[in-house]
């Protein structure tokens, strides 16, 4: 065989193994054809004499999922950077003096939860720290009542680093709240928002000053609301209200005090606490509720005390067990276990075994949302209190009294200005100590009959010392000379700038 021949051959060979592969790939083609149109028929059968359900609902399952992502889309992004602008000019941070024994502050509560002797934290000799937010330009703050609690001097530093000896207008141990006063115009500060709008998954932010840090920034969300976690209880707080705002915003040692803020940067919260076994950030934080505080700050700054309205009922939270006991038919609303004799409650008759739904038209499902509501009123509001007594819902109006069963709120107090030996007294502004270039001091604003008009010491006159005890504000000459008997050393400055002192004698 020649070479010509076997590459005839070889070509021949190739043409006939091409024409087999031809073949062969007709066959699978033909295969996939009849595979295709029988799946075809199938389908057109299926759709004429079958059940749309399976297909029908996948449909609906895909367009459900398109709906969420158009909702998640719609979601606004958060503009966290003007939420920070706006409220970290208004949030200040605090130092206080301490003036009681270690072993009484290692008593406080909140060392529980930030662990450190006697919270507030970062604690030198005898120092404490902690946060607050000026709530109107003139001055006046609203911070914990833990972070002023015993001070014998309160330091407010602004964001700008101005430095301020603040008065301390009230406190309220029941709700850990605190009114402070700087004398000081045209300050930043942040509007009260409406904290029963809050959602559960609403953004919010946090600024305060942890760790000594000033001006800190931390986001998160509301997780949970109406938290009660028998905190002010320990100390022993008969009328403690607890209805928290839970957050995972990060809020550690320094932050109490200071704002909680939503994302149109109004003021909704007073951080106050965090759920934590280390002392530190462990995922939890609870702030109060401005709405609760709303009326508390107002009480304190017009009667230097909270005006306390008490419905006069125990409270008790409806659980599956205690509505199979006493045969209530929903687990809604919170039950009455007790009413207080000679109480609003029982004036009004309202009973024992009765649930109450609302307190005026705000719907109340747990002991803490009804201590809040409650917490709004004053000693003689009248209040339509909803319940539901043997299944049947009722109406009742009941006028609230004080703890002391009075109807009437007594003990007004201006506290813009004090009296002190038959003078009035106020604090100095940051300015008037500029100019008269003093660190501290109060003025007698006008002369009464007493012993500092007998003494010849002249209207406008600035005590910077008493007994060599510097002097910062009008309660510190309150004290100074309560109960003072003998000789009092006097100093300070004349209007024009002049350093005096005199001498007296109080009997």
């Amino acid at each position: 065989m020649t070479a010509r021949d076997y590459f005839g051959i070889r070509i021949v060979n190739n043409i006939l193994a091409r024409q087999k592969i031809d073949m062969s790939i007709k066959r699978i083609l033909g295969v996939m054809g009849i595979a295709i149109l029988g799946g075809l028929v199938a389908l057109g059968v299926n759709r004429m004499f079958g059940t749309p359900d399976t297909p029908q609902s996948f449909v609906e399952h895909q367009n459900a999922k398109f709906t969420l992502a158009d909702k998640l889309a719609d979601v606004p992004n958060v503009d966290f950077v003007s939420v920070a602008d706006v409220s970290t000019p208004a949030v200040v941070h605090i130092k206080t003096t301490i003036k009681s024994s270690p072993r009484v502050q290692s008593q406080n509560p909140f060392e529980d939860f930030f662990n450190s002797p006697g919270f507030p934290q970062q604690r030198g000799p005898q120092q404490a720290t902690g946060s607050g937010v000026i709530i109107n330009s003139d001055g006046y703050i609203v911070t914990n009542n833990h972070v002023v609690d015993n001070a014998s001097r309160v330091e407010v530093i602004l964001n700008d680093k101005r430095t301020y000896v603040a008065e301390v207008i009230g406190t309220d141990p029941e709700t850990d709240l605190a009114l402070l006063k700087i004398e000081e115009s045209n300050l930043a500060f942040l509007n009260l928002g409406n904290s029963d709008d809050l959602k559960v998954g609403e953004w919010v932010v946090a600024v305060g000053n942890p760790f000594n840090l000033t001006s800190t920034v931390t986001a998160g969300i509301v997780s949970a609301k109406g938290r009660n976690i028998n905190l002010l209880r320990q100390r022993g707080g008969e009328y403690a209200i607890e209805n928290f705002i839970q957050t995972d915003a990060a809020v550690n040692p320094g932050n109490s005090g200071g704002a909680l803020v939503n994302t149109s940067g109004e003021l909704i919260g007073i951080n106050t606490a965090i759920a934590s076994q280390t002392g530190s950030y462990s995922g939890y934080s609870f702030a109060i509720p401005i709405n609760l505080a709303k009326k508390i700050i107002s009480d304190l700054k017009d009667y230097g005390e909270v005006k306390r309205a008490i419905l006069g009922v125990r409270i008790q939270d409806i659980s599956q067990e205690l509505a199979d006991e006493k045969g209530l038919r929903s687990l809604s609303g919170v039950y009455i276990p007790a009413v207080i004799d000679g109480g609003s409650a029982d004036k009004a008759g309202i009973k024992e075994g009765d649930v109450i739904t609302k307190i005026g038209d705000v719907v109340v499902d747990k002991s803490s949302m009804l201590q809040e509501q409650i917490s709004k009123y004053h000693p003689g509001d009248k209040v339509d209190v909803t319940i539901i007594r043997g299944g049947k819902e009722k109406v009742i109006s009941a006028i609230l009294l004080s703890k002391e069963g009075a109807k009437e709120i007594t003990m007004e107090v201006n506290r813009a200005e004090k009296k002190v030996l038959g003078a009035e007294i106020e604090n100095l502004s940051r300015d008037e100590r500029l100019d008269l270039k003093i660190k501290q001091g109060v003025k007698i604003a006008k002369l009464g009959t007493g012993a500092l008009k007998e003494k010849g010491i002249p209207s406008g006159f600035v005590i910077t010392h008493i007994d060599r005890t510097p002097m910062y504000t009008t309660q510190d000459v309150e004290t100074a000379l309560k109960d003072k008997e003998g000789a009092v050393l006097i100093e300070g400055v004349t209007d024009g700038g002049v350093k005096e002192a005199y001498a007296i004698r109080l009997d």
